[in-house]
């Protein structure tokens, strides 16, 4: 523990000379990222995590996120400028502490902030003067200033007097190696002027772009509308291609046109489900918020409707197109769906709609395997218990030959999609990529 708080101007010293002491906890696909960008800046960096596993992992110098190579990860355990650790009464020693742990929904699609506040509790307890306190997990607008100011207050000390509190939501994006979490713009906001500054000052010596705005509460708001935005354009897209497949006109060709005009149209381009950590979820934080304002938030509302019937669209996609071509009924079918994770060239799976459609053709008497070149065995999930173990099957002539259909999900690149073609009796892509490859056949079928 610190002998002595640090006023405001020291604290603010500190923080631009990297002499503060950083702690994250969370060490997942923000987390972990984010603590070793801030190694990298200078900063002496604590990760806190409950897990075991990745504490192990990071004290063998083995990264288990793909945004951070193991180099780079060996790099700044053997400088001594990352540690991790599953003790968080060394969260006392940090004079920067930074919140990334998951906010998922309720089964009744109401926020979850058990993970925050369990980690509030974490912080309360060894919570000094001098601290900063910065919450990066995807919330509804007054949670910073809200539950979590009351939890750390608790104790007797006063945000933005004792300790400053604030809010930068993270935009991490798995896969994109255009950006990193150095190069992708932040925003910041703290609980009043003080904390602010010493918020952006952190952020600044750590990321190349500051965005700052005026409060917690719009920060919050920034990060549910850069999703909310995706989320009702991608049911959009969603909706036209159930329509134009009906019309026989094929979506992805409208969407290639529509996007050679130069102004006034955005490409967002349909697929079997939504995925992932943010968009599936974060838009029912805003529609949960604005009923304490008796608002309703109906294009949000029917937008999670659309896109969460994908799924079922694609299963029914699939079985009539088994029925067609072959007279065989889905629940005498053995289908291999290509791609578990959410997205490609990523071994993330969570709210992947490929276990959505795994399920839905097993809910019919199918038989479902999985080929996936990043995810080798299905993990603990909290909705798909029962396909936990699954490993992937090999891609080869042979076990291509033996499957009645095969259902692309996820269109990795790398995957010999020439092979699929030649030896798949039937295939049902929701990505469009074998007309990308040029490759066509009347037993290719888009759904």
């Amino acid at each position: 523990m610190a002998d002595r708080p640090l006023p405001h101007s020291m604290l603010l010293q500190n923080i631009t000379s990297r002499k503060a002491r950083v702690g994250v906890i969370g060490l997942g696909y923000v987390g972990l990222p984010l603590a070793i960008t801030a190694a990298r800046a200078g900063f002496h960096v604590t990760g806190f995590d409950t897990d075991p596993g990745k504490i192990t992992a990071v004290d063998a110098r083995k990264s288990y996120i793909e945004a951070v190579p193991d180099a780079v990860l060996a790099e700044q355990v053997a400088a001594g400028r990352f540690t991790a650790t599953a003790d968080f009464a060394g969260l006392g020693f940090c004079d920067v502490i930074v919140i990334c742990v998951p906010t998922p929904l309720t089964r009744h699609r109401e926020p979850d902030l058990s993970f925050i506040t369990r980690t509030c509790d974490d912080i309360a307890k060894t919570l000094r003067p001098g601290q900063v306190i910065v919450l990066e997990s995807t919330t509804y607008p007054g949670t910073t200033d809200g539950p979590v100011k009351r939890i750390l207050e608790a104790g007797g000390l006063v945000s933005g007097q004792d300790f400053y509190l604030g809010f930068s939501p993270e935009r991490e994006d798995p896969g994109n190696r255009a950006y990193d979490t150095s190069t992708i713009p932040k925003i910041v906001a703290g609980d009043g002027a003080a904390a602010g500054v010493l918020v952006a000052a952190f952020y600044a010596a750590v990321v190349k772009t500051v965005v700052p705005v005026s409060s917690t509460a719009t920060a919050e708001a920034v990060k549910l509308t850069e999703n909310v935005f995706r989320a009702v354009n991608i049911a959009l897209v969603n909706e036209l291609k159930v329509i134009y497949e009906a019309m026989g006109v094929d979506i992805w060709e409208v969407i290639e046109a529509a996007k050679t005009k130069p102004f006034g149209y955005m490409p967002f381009y349909p697929g079997p489900g939504l995925g992932g950590h943010c968009i599936p979820i974060d838009p029912f934080y805003l529609t949960w918020k604005a009923r304490e304002y008796d608002i309703p938030t109906r294009f949000i509302e029917l937008a999670g409707e659309i896109n969460a019937a994908m799924p079922r669209h694609v299963a029914s996609r699939l079985a009539e197109a088994l029925d067609l071509h072959s007279g065989k009924a889905l629940s005498r079918s053995n289908v291999l769906v290509i791609g578990l994770a959410y997205k490609k060239n990523v071994p993330d799976i969570r709210e992947s709609p490929s276990l959505k459609l795994i399920e839905l053709i097993e809910e019919r008497g199918g038989q479902a395997s999985y080929h996936d070149p990043f995810v080798s065995e299905i993990p603990k999930t909290r909705a798909y218990g029962a396909l936990m173990g699954r490993r992937s099957v090999p891609l080869d002539s042979c076990t291509i030959q033996s499957f009645d259909a095969v259902l692309i999900a996820t269109d990795h690149d790398g995957l010999d999609y020439a092979l699929l073609a030649a030896h798949a009796p039937l295939i049902i892509d929701t990505r469009n990529v074998f007309a990308r490859h040029n490759i066509a056949g009347n037993h290719i079928v888009k759904a």
